[in-house]
């Protein structure tokens, strides 16, 4: 049991030990990518990405050899206020175009506990690749009562410095450092 669950956090999806590799797509209705910093120290802004496409693909027989692949508009971006929204996509931060994407391609897994660990990958963000490193956390896995299949979620935190990926605009008023929070679900592909 130990091993599904460690195999199941590095793939972020659960799969009985198989040979070949398994995979599973995230469910876009229950993925959410939330981020959040200080503003001049009064407050804490917050936005959030959401209905964002990936894909997992699972070796029961090597987890190392895992992957984990996320993509989404920047322009698919949710603030709460429209001003911000076309602020944070003028010149002064993303000038974002409408096909412009946000990636994140997993280059490695270290197991750090039963149900947690720690994913590294490449970041490519404002036309900028860095590799960042997602904390992790299992937060169950089973057959969806529902979907009646295989399901698995987890969360996953970070933290970006924007500066790094030429969005450090009013730094360090703004800060230039953001909290990154990911709620993810995913299904096992037909």
């Amino acid at each position: 049991m130990k091993f599904t669950h460690l195999a199941a956090v590095l793939a972020l999806a659960a799969a009985p030990a198989l040979a070949e590799p398994q995979a599973y797509v995230l469910d876009a209705s229950h993925s959410q990518i939330m981020f959040q910093y200080n503003h001049l120290g009064y407050s804490t802004g917050m936005g959030m990405f959401s209905g964002f496409e990936g894909e997992i693909s699972f070796d029961a027989e090597n987890p190392a050899a895992s992957s984990v692949n996320v993509s989404f508009p920047v322009k698919s971006m949710l603030t709460g206020w429209q001003a911000r929204f076309e602020h944070f996509m003028s010149p002064d931060f993303f000038d974002a175009t409408d096909d412009e994407m946000v990636t994140f391609a997993s280059t490695a897994i270290e197991v750090t506990g039963e149900t947690t660990a720690r994913i590294t990958g490449d970041l490519t963000l404002n036309g900028v690749t860095k590799s960042v490193v997602l904390d992790a956390k299992l937060n169950q896995t089973g057959m969806h009562p529902m979907a009646n299949k295989e399901w698995a979620g987890f969360d996953a935190t970070t933290t970006l410095v924007r500066s790094d990926y030429g969005l450090g605009m009013f730094a360090p008023y703004v800060s230039d450092e953001v909290t990154v929070s990911i709620s993810v679900e995913a299904m096992k592909a037909e």
